[in-house]
């Protein structure tokens, strides 16, 4: 899978996408992705879109493929200074390691373009490089991911997540999610071993995320966040 996903990532480039027009293309990429699962109600605008994409401490990072729009996934950055996040309403017993000190990585809003998946195109793996980025980039203390029972075990598999509570209703979504938490510092080095492409690769640098400083919105709960991500 390693080979595979590392041929993939030579015609693919990472971006953090801010435009009106780029974040566009992204609601309508999830609205298309979510309506095909039947997880969310028909709208007239065809976008899937909702005040936390609006929050301060928020990311949006997409995939291209061949510059087509082939994935993206939502971010928000916690710490000290913001607490703003979906998975946190929905799953707020989380506050109580944020309340200790402890920064998170809430992603959201996973999804991956129908057309190129019938490619065998592996963009799971390209988009989960996404998350895995951002906590070395803002030196994350704990990973969350809220996904559909289904999907829980290739978390648990791939990245080391743990799952924490059962299924509860999420915001927007008809179908119920599960919270699975990541310990970053503990698991990065066996994800890297067993999977090296979710790092960071020097070679093939259009693969790499140029995050931005968060400084004001975010702050790491030790000082000297990764270099390069």
């Amino acid at each position: 899978m390693n080979k595979q996903v590392t041929e993939v990532l030579k015609r693919s480039r990472y971006k953090v996408l801010t435009t009106g027009e780029e974040l566009e293309s992204v609601y309508r990429l999830r609205y298309n992705c979510y309506r095909a699962e039947r997880s969310i109600a028909q709208n007239e605008r065809g976008i899937m879109h909702d005040p936390f994409d609006d929050a301060e401490n928020c990311l949006h990072v997409g995939v291209e493929i061949d510059g087509q729009l082939a994935a993206s996934v939502r971010l928000h950055l916690l710490s000290k200074l913001s607490h703003i996040s979906p998975t946190l309403e929905v799953f707020p017993e989380v506050l109580d390691n944020l309340k200790r000190g402890q920064t998170a990585l809430d992603s959201t809003r996973f999804v991956t373009a129908p057309s190129i998946r019938k490619q065998r195109v592996p963009l799971h793996f390209l988009a989960l490089r996404i998350p895995f980025l951002a906590t070395m980039f803002y030196d994350i203390d704990l990973a969350l991911a809220a996904v559909r029972p289904e999907h829980t075990a290739f978390y648990r598999r791939y990245l080391g997540y743990d799952l924490v509570t059962e299924p509860r209703s999420f915001p927007l979504l008809e179908k119920p999610v599960q919270l699975l938490t990541a310990n970053v510092r503990e698991q990065r080095d066996a994800v890297l071993k067993r999977t090296p492409v979710f790092g960071p690769l020097d070679d093939i640098p259009q693969s790499n995320i140029a995050f931005p400083d968060m400084s004001g919105i975010y702050q790491a709960s030790r000082d000297g966040a990764a270099a390069a991500a």
